[in-house]
């Protein structure tokens, strides 16, 4: 659906996103893990980052950006 089976870049819009580089996933600006841009759901427009799910969403928006997590 989305061209190639690598990376995608994207910018973050408030109800979607645009794809800049074509690819078939982004990766969890947390965990690191695979997601497949038909799955993704989760993203911050502030910080231009992608997020698996709701718990890592939560936890970079409190601390900032997945940077200021500890890992």
């Amino acid at each position: 659906m989305f061209g190639s089976a690598g990376q995608a870049v994207l910018r973050y819009e408030a109800a979607d996103f645009d794809v800049l580089q074509r690819g078939a996933y982004v990766l969890c600006a947390v965990s690191g893990e695979r997601i497949a841009l038909e799955d993704l759901k989760y993203w911050s427009i502030e910080f231009q980052e992608a997020y698996r799910g709701a718990d890592e969403a939560t936890a970079a928006a409190l601390a900032g950006g997945a940077k200021n997590l500890k890992r």
